[in-house]
Parts: structure tokens; sequence; C-alpha cells
């Protein structure tokens, strides 16, 4: 039987998934208040720079609670000054004396915790409730905020017998329609999207976000491109998405090529190579400076390979649909060396199993500690 707390957190959490895709490099807050065990109001934060989900839930009943409400925010209240004054302060001015806590903040740059300031000036504070639920829905925040990084999916679809095209790179489609929706959704949740230059070369693809009445954001898209091969006529470099596309290169690409792909939207980000390709690891780094907190990465092959083998991938979305190649010559999903035995291949726990019609998508994450390539 679920207790009351729990249930009430799971509506906060309802609450803070409206946010998602919108909030960066902010996390996503839900906040509800409860009176005599039945919910007044609710909130969410909405976008950086606007109203925390604690202020919008307080504005709801004007600012002031009465004897025995209670405040579920799914994140501990901020007790600094940023782009809005400290939630702390407007629930102290609210008058209410409990608040129920999901997860403390992990931002580590923040001086003094909501929780302590609260409990300082009388209110009862309670945390940790449906921590793992908060924690794992601000996944994205955590790892930006404690590492400087973005939080990476790795999305891939594919056969039955493991193919994500056929040898003549011929991929269009291999999921029904159910799974393409759902992976625009998943877009417009991400603050950014990643492909290698042969992605773009094979299959020309938007990368934009499509969803039914031209509703969903934009992702930022990131081509890896490291002597600049992407055609001045690809479609990724010529739409009129509000977002930009970035394409990574060498540092001695010849200038002539950086300004041949000028354009309104479109820049370079001169990237370290490595074993003369594009540094991922250092790329990491500067997308992070960018404040891409999410990055969905789709592809290909040797993207994707170089990414597992970095162990830079932190989550798995894996498309599995009832098509059989019946060969050994299809492209996979990661190129270049795998493991030498099955004891040493990468495992992903955590592990979630959804139908999208005759599809079946697979989600978990990377537990790299055994994975042993080459």
């Amino acid at each position: 039987m679920k207790k009351p707390d729990e249930i009430f957190m799971r509506e906060a959490l309802k609450q803070a998934r409206r946010g998602l895709g919108r909030t960066s490099p902010n996390p996503v807050v839900g906040a509800i208040i409860v009176r005599d065990g039945e919910i007044i109001a609710s909130g969410y934060h909405k976008k950086a720079g606007g109203h925390h989900a604690e202020i919008e839930t307080l504005r709801k009943i004007g600012g002031k609670a009465k004897r025995g409400d209670s405040l579920y925010v799914t994140l501990e209240p901020c007790n600094h000054y940023g782009k809005t004054p400290p939630c702390t302060e407007a629930i102290l001015k609210s008058g209410l004396k409990k608040v129920l806590i999901g997860m403390r903040d992990p931002n580590p740059n923040v001086s003094g915790g909501g929780s302590q300031f609260l409990e300082e000036n009388g209110i009862e504070v309670k945390t940790g409730i449906l921590e793992s639920e908060c924690r794992r829905l601000n996944e994205a925040y955590i790892k930006f905020i404690t590492t400087g990084r973005p939080f990476v999916i790795a999305k891939s679809a594919m056969t039955m017998d493991g193919w994500t095209a056929t040898s003549m790179g011929h991929s269009q489609w291999i999921t029904n329609e159910i799974s393409r929706r759902f992976v625009h959704r998943l877009r417009d949740k991400m603050d950014g999207v990643l492909v290698g230059v042969g992605t773009v070369i094979a299959d020309d693809p938007l990368l934009t976000t499509r969803l039914k009445n031209g509703q969903g954001k934009d992702p930022i898209r990131i081509i890896v491109d490291t002597q600049l091969r992407t055609p001045p006529i690809a479609k990724v470099l010529n739409h009129d998405s509000p977002s930009k596309t970035f394409i990574a290169v060498g540092e001695d690409v010849p200038p002539h090529l950086l300004n041949g792909m000028k354009r309104d939207g479109v820049s370079a980000i001169i990237c370290p190579t490595k074993n003369g390709r594009i540094d991922l690891d250092a790329l990491m780094d500067i997308l992070g400076g960018m404040s891409i907190t999410s990055l969905l990465v789709e592809g290909g092959s040797d993207i994707m390979g170089s990414m597992i083998r970095e162990r830079l991938i932190d989550k798995f979305y894996i498309f599995k649909a009832p098509k059989i190649l019946v060969g050994g010559d299809g492209i996979p999903m990661a190129a270049g060396s795998g493991a030498k035995r099955i004891d040493q291949c990468l495992i992903l726990k955590d592990i979630k199993v959804r139908r999208l019609g005759d599809d079946i998508l697979l989600i978990g994450y990377p537990e790299y500690e055994m994975f042993l390539s080459g």
C-alpha cells in the first residue's frame, strides 16, 4: 500500500515532467500544496529564468498558506539569488510549516542548503521521498551540474538480428510509425542531437522535432565531421528551424571550406583530434560549456562505437523491429572492435521494456565495470 507522502510526491513528479525539455540548464521541478489531505494547488518550473515550481504553486493560493498546509516539492528549494529570488524566502513568508522534499539539490556551487535554512526558521522538513524517481527525472541536470558535461543518450533502431541498415546503407524505415513518433517526442526533450557526417551523407536527415500540429522544440544539431565533408545542400543546413546547427570539425580544416558552409544558424566548432578523428571526449566538454545538458546520439555506427568504447554513453534507447535481414553483411549499431569474450560485453542495467505496436523498445543504463573492447 502506498504511503500518503509518496502518493502526493508522485503528483508533484507528474507536474515536474511537464517541464522536460524546457528548463535547461535548470532542473525540472514540480510542487503541490496539500490541505486536509487534498491537493489545493500545483505548479512546475516552466522555463529557465521563469518562476520556480514553488512560486508557481504558492501564487495559486495568493502566497499565503493556512495552518496545517504542506508543500511537496521534487527538488530542494533554492536558497540563493539567481535570475529569481530564493524560494525559501517565499516559503517562509507564506506561513507554511511543513515542506516535504524528493531530493536535495546536487549543485556543488549553491552555498547554504534550502533544507537547512527552512529548518533553522522553524519549518518541519522531510527529505528523500521517492528520491530515486526524483533523481531519475533529473538525471541530465545531475550529471551536468556535477561534471559540466551533457547527459548522453544513445538511440538505435535495428532488425531482430541486430542490423541498423543493409549493406547498401538503406535504413528507412526499420521501425514503425509509432516508434518514430516516440523518437520525435524524445528529441523534444533534449538540448542537442548528434550524428556523424556519414549519417548526413547517407540519410540526409533534418534532425528536427516533428510532432502533431507543428508542436515540439527542435534540439541543437551537432554534426561530427572532422574534414568538413557535409554537403552544402544537406537538409540539416537548410531549413527554417530556429535551433542552430553546429559542425564539429578538426583544427586543420582549410579556411575556404569553413567559409563555404557559413550561413544563418550554422556554425563550426573547432575541436581537437585524436587518431585523425574528432576527440569525442573533448567535444563533450565543449558542448557542456555551451550549456547543452542533454544529448541524443543517433548514429552512425562509427560514432556510436567510438562513444561507447570511450564510455561516453549514459543511457540507451534500443528499438527492435520484427524484421530479419537474413545475412551477415548489414551495418551494425556500433562499428569497430568489440569485446573478445561474452563476459567482457557491455551490460545494461535497470532495464525497462516497452511495446510500441509491433516494435520493442529497450531502455537501459550501461554498466562499464566489466566492459572490455578491442
